[in-house]
């Protein structure tokens, strides 16, 4: 399929921002959600063409197919993009390292503060009753339907 160039490097220049896209397969859709002036046909087959090629992996689930960004497609996308090395996918940055504060717990805002777990401790156990079928219990079987019927 023939993509404008423009639209093509849109796409590429995404797919290397996020190191993942995500579209919906839907061919008749007039824009892609996160590339508003791109038809979606054009973002699927150039993709599809990255796939072809081994420059990324692709997963289809519940109508929508996502395409993740591989090695060899980053140094793809970096020359074809004109990038230096120094850029990365965001998929490939670590996070920053967070500060981390002791947070409060919070309260429970009913009557007692422990557990509830007496309630069921007191049902579950089985001191003190006599747990089972009775004394005169004498199952009988008879047979069934279907194949275990008697015949």
């Amino acid at each position: 399929m023939l993509i404008p160039k423009k639209n093509r490097k849109a796409v590429y220049e995404h797919l290397f921002k996020e190191g993942v896209m995500v579209a919906k397969k839907d061919y008749n859709a007039p824009h892609h959600a996160e590339l508003k002036t791109i038809p979606n046909l054009q973002v699927i087959k150039a993709m599809q063409s990255l796939r072809s090629k081994g420059y990324v992996k692709e997963q289809f689930a519940w109508r929508h197919y996502y395409w993740y960004l591989e090695n060899d497609g980053i140094t793809y996308l970096r020359d074809y993009l004109h990038l230096p090395q120094e850029i990365v996918p965001s998929t490939l940055k670590r996070p920053a390292a967070r500060t981390t504060t002791a947070v409060p717990k919070a309260k429970p805002q009913g009557g007692s503060a422990g557990p509830k777990s007496d309630d069921r401790d007191a049902y579950r156990s089985a001191e003190g009753k006599s747990v089972g079928p009775g004394q005169g219990f004498q199952p009988e079987f008879r047979g069934g339907y279907g194949r275990g019927a008697p015949q």
